[in-house]
């Protein structure tokens, strides 16, 4: 029998310091589901269902030991998901992940924790494996009264605008506004609610330690500092096009619902819309104009189960508790609109321009003499007319009022 090459070998010693690390965590009673869950999440990607599934069937410690090869594969994994596993277990030190993570004052939460959110275990077998967590707060507590805000990178100026108005208007309302602190929208709804003194959820697609993108390293920080930021990969990942694809399921899970301010067809927020809805959550969008490429997922959002909202009002309305009602709309309240109904005929009846006797304003009206100079005198005192002689006519300010409203649709 020949003897193995150099890489084979490199493979099994590999192989047997992961299975020697996954032995030993097993060993080390209740933290041994946190080590086990933390080198799993260097070992898998995020989202992965058979993962989730074996996970489910298995147990945290014994999946660590299969994929490693440390015991019998998983049910059905196939030698290249295998082999994968083999080529990441060399770089397997979760107590090292767990060290670096309470350095930067954060720390590992797994399901069953007492700061798991338990919403999103309605992600079934694609629940995160664990979360990676930098800042103070209690994820569970915020999760419970957080609401996404979420859109395009590139947005125009007002999409910016009203994802930093909804920003700052929910967390003055107590909410907890959630983004993935991406450029454009994310951003301004971090900023928005941090503007506010408010609470903020930030969800990345890379290590909690690892701020993407660069230029919002500061923001991450201050999110950090008075929020809490989030990731399911271990610390010094990196992001990549599906990582942030999956990490919009987490947002979706997190929050009572979901708001897309600007999403072209394609746009990755429309994704985190998706996941909402089938979570059973609220989705709501924001309207722009249709001749806006930016707005055309929205609306395409706003023809099917999507609520159109405008402001934060409208959002606490959907997703608060009963009797969380927005402010009735209407348009500007003016004198005429106060009047009782007799005296508000009896103006309908004067003329624009000129004058009209009282006989003739009866007439109009539909009322008697008397009752016709009573409402005019009424409307005298109020300075809606003025009297000529035994005639009556609208003082100019109220000739320039019924003109614009006259005018108006």
């Amino acid at each position: 029998m020949n003897a193995p090459g150099p890489a084979a070998a490199a493979d099994d010693a590999s192989a047997a310091t992961a299975s020697a690390r996954a032995a030993q965590a097993e060993r080390a009673g209740p933290d041994a589901v946190h080590v086990a869950r933390a080198a799993l999440t260097r070992l898998t990607e995020p989202g992965d269902e058979a993962v989730g599934r074996w996970l489910r069937e298995l147990g945290p410690v014994a999946l660590w030991r299969a994929l490693v090869g440390e015991c019998a594969p998983p049910p059905g994994a196939s030698p290249r998901r295998l082999a994968g596993c083999a080529l990441r277990a060399d770089r397997l030190d979760p107590a090292a992940d767990l060290a670096a993570v309470e350095a930067l004052g954060g720390r590992f939460i797994c399901p069953g924790d007492p700061e798991w959110p338990s919403q999103l275990d309605d992600l079934g077998d694609a629940r995160p494996i664990g979360l990676w967590a930098r800042g103070r707060a209690s994820l569970r507590t915020w999760a419970l009264r957080s609401v996404a805000v979420v859109g395009a990178r590139a947005c125009t100026e007002y999409g910016t605008h009203i994802a930093a108005t909804l920003g700052s208007g929910l967390a003055e309302r107590g909410w907890v506004v959630t983004s993935g602190a991406a450029y454009g929208v994310d951003g301004a709804a971090h900023r928005g609610a941090l503007g506010a003194d408010g609470a903020t959820i930030a969800v990345l697609a890379s290590g909690v330690n690892i701020p993407y993108p660069r230029g919002h390293a500061e923001l991450i920080d201050r999110v950090a500092e008075q929020g809490v930021v989030v990731a399911e990969l271990p610390p010094d990942s990196h992001p990549t096009r599906s990582r942030f694809v999956l990490r919009n399921r987490v947002i979706a899970a997190l929050t009572r619902g979901t708001v897309v301010v600007e999403a072209q067809y394609r746009s990755g927020s429309l994704v985190t819309a998706r996941w909402a809805q089938r979570l059973g959550r609220c989705v709501m969008g924001v309207p722009g104009p249709v001749t806006s490429g930016l707005s055309e997922g929205v609306h395409e959002l706003l023809r099917g189960e999507g609520v159109l909202i405008s402001d934060a009002d409208e959002v606490v309305e959907l997703i608060g508790a009963m009797g969380d009602l927005a402010p009735a709309r209407r348009g500007p309240v003016v004198g005429r609109d106060l009047l009782a109904p007799a005296a508000g005929r009896v103006l309908d009846a004067l003329p624009a321009r000129g004058t009209a006797d009282t006989r003739a304003l009866a007439r109009s009206a539909g009322m008697s003499h008397d009752e016709t100079l009573t409402k005019l005198y009424e409307l005298l005192s109020l300075g809606f007319v003025e009297r000529a002689r035994d005639r009556w006519e609208l003082t100019r300010a109220e000739r320039r009022t019924g003109s614009s409203r006259r005018g108006g649709s």
